[in-house]
């Protein structure tokens, strides 16, 4: 069973169901590419952010080598996001 931030499939399920009967099964697919738009906005604020920072500390001589975990634990984040966004889209 897979879970999304503590939420089972059946929630996800539930949650669908009750989105189909808000907006209608017409709207869905604007609604699952303005989420799409929305994470790869914030993807690549995030991507810029670190970018950033990352320089900046290069610049000043800050160690930065403890970022790996950090970033690993991000991409983590970012694979769940994009499986949960996968399985958004084949509902669909």
């Amino acid at each position: 069973m897979s879970t999304f931030l503590f939420i089972g499939t059946p929630e996800l399920i539930f949650i669908l169901f009750i989105v189909v009967m808000v907006f209608g099964a017409d709207k869905l697919p604007e609604i699952a590419r303005g989420m799409g738009k929305g994470m790869r906005v914030l993807r690549d604020a995030t991507n810029e952010i670190k970018h950033e920072i990352t320089k900046s500390a290069d610049t000043n001589g800050i160690d930065t080598s403890f970022t790996k975990e950090i970033s690993e634990e991000i991409n983590k984040v970012k694979e769940d996001l994009d499986e949960f966004g996968g399985s958004v889209k084949r509902n669909f």
